[in-house]
């Protein structure tokens, strides 16, 4: 198998540098493409046959994130394998940023909204209820998937994305990218929290990139064992914040290749993202 057929969440658009972490400005994201004619390009490389792009995001400079909506709408419109997911922020400071980002909800090519708190704001900050409110009612209306960021502790940690799930997940898909984040996000949704919440009836999503060598493994067995969640778990490379080629082999080896593989690498991105 060359490729994974489907990517359910990569970026597009080159950020300013930055100095991360006190030192000086680099950019570590080498591979980021900065024209919607690169990204076709890599999507002919790979074999990817459809993709949902979303603006490239990380540095402290948010209004550079909310330009490349434009860029990844461009996207959609130029090539049939594309989706476009807007990128929206729950943040105070962010929200004429993210109103103006939520008419683009109902555009040619839009399948996704994503938002994230590495930059700021928490899923229990008052000031962020507004924001959130509105991302998801406009996600409820035009049939879009939500996606949030997940990572090991602070705003992004799954015990406080998990929130979100219990809040809005009744009647919006949510795609927790990541596999809830690292260790601790892994094993709380793998040992029982993501198939409660499946069994449960909330809409939620999950996808593998970034995730920790023993996670795929576990969690395809436990997919496996529960005879459920087979139809909630997308192959997504990251790119160019992930190793697309690193993703899809460890995927692919702890998926087989039988049905669980074909509903993780196209029919789950096909019902979600088409």
């Amino acid at each position: 198998m060359k490729g994974a057929t489907c990517d359910a969440h990569r970026h597009l658009g080159v950020l300013p540098s930055y100095p991360f972490y006190g030192g000086p400005p680099v950019h570590p994201d080498i591979s980021a493409r900065e024209s919607v004619a690169e990204l076709i390009a890599d999507l002919d490389r790979e074999g990817t046959e459809r993709a949902l792009v979303i603006p490239n995001y990380g540095v402290p400079q948010v209004s550079a994130s909310f330009a490349l909506n434009e860029l990844v709408l461009e996207a959609a419109t130029k090539d049939e394998r594309i989706r476009a997911g807007i990128f929206v922020s729950p943040r105070a400071q962010d929200a004429a940023l993210t109103a103006a980002a939520l008419t683009l909800a109902g555009e040619p090519g839009v399948r996704a909204l994503k938002t994230t708190f590495l930059l700021g704001g928490a899923v229990g900050d008052e000031t962020c209820a507004p924001q959130l409110d509105a991302i998801f009612a406009t996600a409820r209306k035009h049939d879009l998937i939500v996606h949030v960021h997940t990572s090991p502790g602070g705003a992004s940690d799954i015990d406080q994305i998990g929130q979100l799930v219990e809040r809005y997940g009744d009647d919006t898909k949510i795609h927790l990218v990541h596999l809830g984040g690292g260790m601790s996000g892994h094993i709380k949704l793998i040992g029982g929290r993501f198939f409660d919440w499946i069994a449960a009836g909330k809409r939620v999503y999950t996808d593998t990139s970034w995730a920790i060598g023993f996670a795929p493994r576990w969690l395809a067995a436990e997919i496996e064992r529960r005879g459920i969640g087979h139809d909630r778990v997308l192959f997504a490379s990251d790119e160019p914040w992930g190793d697309r080629a690193g993703e899809f082999a460890r995927l692919q080896d702890a998926a087989g290749d039988g049905e669980l593989a074909r509903h993780v690498f196209e029919e789950n991105f096909t019902l979600l993202y088409n």
